[in-house]
């Protein structure tokens, strides 16, 4: 394996072969921090030491007629999530400003679902416009399933800058994870997001039995599609999924799995999302080192780690948050984060952005120190299950 041509290549824009793509996956543990460092070497030239800050808003959970084995949000699911219809829009707005407070540049409206209808689609639309007419700064993500050229039109003029829709596994192997719609489904929304204007935000979800020749088509899949953002999911094993006994990863090769996703996808978003805490441990600021963007506090059905422990390892790594203008907020008396987690409560934010693949939180708008013995619940698989934030106090 020669890192250094691998570097060189991805320092000119270009993608690593799949042939190196897979000698990256393949690479011995002890080799994972060389792999880490040339990919590190490339995330720094295209995006210096920025992490841009994403915060989720699930404004419909769970409930999906969908069949996707990975997801906690399926109809069929037992899993223990909070399930909701769509929330009232003051406790949109409020969860809006919670993670705008806390640093976020970039928000990300999910509802869960086959996809929205035209009276879904004008609804969101018009939080899109309230949303950017108050933070014409804040990057708008939306995230509602499949859409058609004219949705995706109207969400573009609306203002919302992007759409995600993950691919989440190769082609080859979609039928084997979800039988109520395929991969062409899933790109087709992708095309029509970009043919509206929007930036695509499309990844990939690991860790569902794929071989590593998957792992690499789904990437370079999404490079031919020309995403701008890559969402790297490592699978959370929901309890009452079908996919609860998968625990296949370890901290080292999720490190190489973002890695290869890097050199394939040089200079746009890499983004490090759900399973991030649950699968690299210790090693999550590592992860740093190669994806210039994260998730803030919770995803969608799965509680993170604090939002305050988010910010203080992305200082304490030596990163700075792209597009804060006042970091002031986050500052305590000795100059570490104050912010903690978001509470229980009516307002607020699992692979993607979300949604189709994903697995995101925010609280009441008020941010609150975390007691030291505030642990997550978790459910058998050891997934800790959000029951704070956005839908925590709304009935389903």
């Amino acid at each position: 394996m020669d890192l250094d041509l691998m570097t060189h290549t991805a320092l000119r824009g270009e993608s690593i072969t799949r042939e190196q793509a897979l000698q990256v996956l393949q690479a011995p543990d002890a080799m994972t921090l060389s792999v880490v460092a040339a990919a590190g070497t490339v995330r720094r030239h295209f995006f210096g030491n920025q992490v841009l800050v994403n915060h989720l808003v699930n404004i419909k959970s769970g409930m999906c007629p969908e069949d996707c084995s990975y997801c906690s949000q399926a109809l069929d699911s037992t899993a223990g999530i909070l399930r909701y219809s769509w929330l009232p829009r003051e406790q949109i707005e409020e969860a809006v400003r919670a993670g705008l407070a806390q640093g976020a540049s970039t928000v990300c409206l999910v509802a869960s679902g086959r996809g929205p209808s035209r009276r879904e689609v004008e609804m969101v639309a018009g939080i899109v416009e309230e949303l950017k007419a108050e933070h014409p700064e804040v990057t708008v993500c939306t995230c509602l399933g499949f859409l058609d050229e004219p949705k995706a039109e109207r969400l573009k003029q609306a203002g919302s800058d992007r759409y995600n829709h993950n691919l989440n596994t190769a082609e080859d192997r979609y039928g084997e994870i979800c039988s109520t719609h395929s991969y062409s489904d899933r790109a087709e929304t992708v095309a029509h997001a970009r043919s509206a204007g929007m930036d695509a935000c499309s990844g990939l979800i690991a860790g569902m039995g794929e071989s590593d020749e998957q792992l690499v088509d789904v990437v370079f899949s999404l490079r031919e599609l020309g995403v701008e953002s890559v969402p790297v999911n490592f699978l959370l094993p929901f309890e009452g999924t079908p996919l609860e006994a998968h625990r296949e990863l370890n901290p080292l090769r999720c490190l190489r799995i973002l890695a290869m996703v890097r050199l394939v996808h040089p200079d746009v978003e890499v983004r490090s999302a759900a399973g991030r805490e649950y699968h690299l441990r210790s090693l999550q600021p590592l992860a740093l080192e190669v994806c210039n963007s994260i998730f803030l506090g919770d995803y969608l059905t799965s509680e993170g780690q604090a939002g305050g422990a988010d910010l203080e390892m992305i200082r304490d790594a030596g990163f700075e948050i792209k597009g804060r203008v006042d970091s002031t907020v986050l500052a305590g008396p000795h100059g570490t984060p104050s912010v903690a987690v978001r509470s229980c409560g009516q307002g607020g934010a699992e692979s993607g952005c979300g949604g189709c693949g994903s697995q995101g939180g925010c609280g009441d708008g008020h941010a609150h120190q975390a007691e030291p013995d505030d642990e997550p619940r978790v459910d058998a698989a050891g997934v800790p299950i959000r029951r704070r934030g956005a839908g925590a106090a709304q009935p389903a």
